[in-house]
């Protein structure tokens, strides 16, 4: 620990700005990490086949029921479809988009924000870096610093270019690998939302051609 201490406090004040960002881009992964998995992901086949089998059985009631004990996305889009199940195609249709403008933002917020923070993290290493180095040439080209100081100035200005450098990259490339994780399950998330979303479209548009026209018209 006294290690890390001595890394820190050696890289000068350029370090604080950079542990901020590194601070604000674990929040982030956490957060991003547990909606992903825990609130807005399902088992897409499992869930569809669940759904499909009881709008076949004309339980339109149960499957809306079935999306109610979920937060995830799917599920959530849907039920607004099976909420209008009984009202046609085209309110079906405007169900489906609505759901899914409202829940697709939800689901990519902020995981873009770390390939921002990745950057600003390496340029503030980067500014540390340049800044370091002035003081350490500084200290050579200043005749008027005694020798005995001369070598501690020096150190000192390498031990900011070389640890705010390593301390930029440290939060940098954690970052980077989480958003490209992230991304790939969100990419996923979506990828099953669109497709099931389809067809759950096409099954419930079938549903009302397959001889529950009265209901529509009951429920219009």
């Amino acid at each position: 620990m006294g290690g890390v201490a001595k890394f820190y406090s050696d890289g000068g004040p350029w370090m604080h700005p950079i542990l901020a960002v590194s601070i604000v881009c674990l929040g982030i992964i956490i957060e991003r990490f547990i909606f992903l998995y825990f609130k807005y992901n399902v088992n897409a086949t499992a869930f569809m086949a669940q759904i499909q089998k009881l709008v076949m059985s004309n339980n339109i009631d149960r499957a809306a029921k079935l999306c109610s004990n979920s937060q995830a996305a799917l599920p959530r889009v849907a039920k607004a479809a099976l909420l209008r199940a009984n009202q046609g195609p085209e309110a079906i249709q405007q169900a489906i988009e609505e759901a899914t403008l409202g829940i697709v933002p939800q689901v990519s917020r902020r995981t873009n924000l770390l390939t921002s923070l990745a950057n600003i993290a390496t340029l503030l290493g980067l500014l540390g870096t340049i800044l370091g180095l002035i003081e350490a040439f500084g200290a050579l080209s200043d005749p008027s610093v005694p020798p005995d100081k001369r070598q501690a100035m020096l150190s000192s200005g390498i031990s900011i270019a070389m640890n705010t450098t390593a301390m930029g990259l440290i939060v940098a490339i954690p970052s980077l690998g989480a958003h490209l994780f992230l991304s790939s399950v969100t990419k996923k998330i979506l990828e099953e939302l669109d497709e099931n979303s389809v067809k759950l479209e096409n099954m419930l548009i079938s549903r009302l051609r397959g001889g529950n026209g009265d209901a529509s018209a009951q429920n219009a």
